[in-house]
């Protein structure tokens, strides 16, 4: 199967995706309204509408449980057919401990299921779910199929720069041999590597430092050195080029930055700088709206999920998009550091009927909207939530329905409550 007759030379990709998220979020107005700040700065000029807001309990390990229990639910996939768990994050639990073993545990994974976390930014679930195609390539998995969980919790503190840019959720994918959803092309994708300081989090800090306009500069030349990368792979570009994808998806830290990566994709491709209003900035504006746009509605309403974010834009467009099967993406993922990938998919014919499986607006809808105060409280009772001493963060302080839920660290080690499948 192909784009334009092209063919997949292996036939490896998503089989399956599903999305949690917390139960809470704020509107970007209300904030920008009480931090005096212009709501179009946030909603305009960020792209930003809503933003997912985790309680004291809700970690990355709850997250990406109970998105992957939904996966392997609405997709019918016994746990037993999982040979290979990795959780891309980087806000873990534990310096050692990775969150891919207590995903383990609580999914009744087998035994001999080998399990590990990914960390280098926003880029660790790409790394996993790279490193899960090339596992069930080389003929590894003996059929078994991979969990890929994206899991994090982006928070950078009250009245902050980055305070607009916060959000949490996870993004579960199996990725197995006859894929329903998308058919990854491993001879298109590329890589790139650079020791940079755009955005980093010392151990001893709950936040990220960052310089964020140093750190657009390293997303965008990491783009054009992995898009590179994947086209000398590939011998050729013809597969990579703009009039062959249907869809681009980039890491979305906010949604205004898929704006820029996109430009970053024409000039590399036309090997032109493009600005003002000519012909060249037409054309890009009009792949821009038709290539990317209608795929960030999911970003515009969870915010930054860091690992998760290029994959909530995959989900938007296979939940909405109604392909007939054949259709080429784009997929780059960014992770600051900094390390990216570049690389495409094909949309197997199978995956419209399954649109309805991975669409979360139903988990979205029931979400609890915050007023500002309590949105202050839950913050500032999560900064320390996770302490030994701290008092124990108890569900019912938040209104928290029925679900698996993190109740404190005794003696130094993590407790949790409940199930993934108790989770409305």
């Amino acid at each position: 199967m192909g784009a334009k007759g092209t063919d997949v030379s292996r036939n490896v990709g998503i089989d399956a995706m599903a999305f949690h998220g917390p139960h809470c979020y704020l509107e970007m107005a209300d904030l920008a309204n009480v931090r005096g700040v212009d709501p179009n700065k946030y909603i305009h000029g960020l792209g930003q509408r809503q933003m997912a807001v985790a309680t004291p309990c809700e970690d990355t390990v709850t997250m990406a449980t109970v998105a992957a229990y939904r996966a392997l639910k609405r997709f019918d996939i016994d746990p037993g057919e999982i040979g290979t768990l990795i959780v891309g994050t980087e806000t873990g639990v534990d310096h050692s401990k990775p969150v891919a073993v207590y995903v383990h545990d609580m999914l009744g994974l087998a035994p001999n299921c080998r399990t590990f976390e990914t960390k280098h930014a926003c880029y660790g679930a790409m790394a996993g779910l790279t490193s899960a195609m090339d596992w069930i390539s080389a003929g590894r998995a003996r059929g078994r199929k991979a969990l890929i969980v994206a899991s994090d919790i982006a928070r950078y503190g009250l009245k902050t720069a980055g305070e607009p840019t916060q959000g949490a959720g996870a993004v579960a994918m199996i990725v197995g041999e006859k894929p329903r959803l998308l058919q990854l092309d491993p001879d298109t994708f590329g890589d790139y590597t650079r020791q940079v300081m755009d955005f980093w989090r010392p151990l001893y800090s709950k936040y990220a430092f960052a310089d964020g306009h140093y750190s657009i500069d390293c997303y965008l030349d990491a783009f054009t050195g992995a898009w590179g990368d994947a086209c000398e792979n590939a011998g050729t570009w013809d597969r990579l080029r703009l009039d062959q994808l249907a869809a681009c998806f980039y890491h979305v830290p906010f949604v205004k930055m898929a704006r820029k990566a996109h430009h970053r994709h024409c000039e590399t491709e036309w090997g032109d700088t493009v600005t003002g209003d000519d012909e060249k900035m037409v054309q890009l504006k009009a792949s821009y709206d038709r290539q990317v746009a209608p795929w960030l509605e999911l970003n515009s309403v969870i915010g930054n999920i860091y690992t998760g974010s290029m994959f909530l834009s995959l989900m938007d467009y296979l939940r909405k998009a109604e392909p007939a099967g054949g259709e080429r993406l784009s997929l780059f993922s960014y992770g600051s550091g900094c390390g990216a990938a570049f690389g495409t998919g094909v949309v197997t014919d199978s995956a419209t009927r399954y649109a309805a499986n991975i669409d979360p607006a139903e988990h979205l809808a029931r979400r609890k909207r915050l007023d500002i105060e309590r949105y202050e409280q839950l913050i500032t009772a999560s900064e320390t939530a996770d302490h030994n001493e701290a008092p124990y963060p108890d569900p019912a302080d938040w209104d928290l329905g029925p679900g698996l839920y993190f109740v404190g660290t005794r003696n130094h080690i993590r407790e949790y409550t409940g199930s993934a499948s108790d989770t409305l």
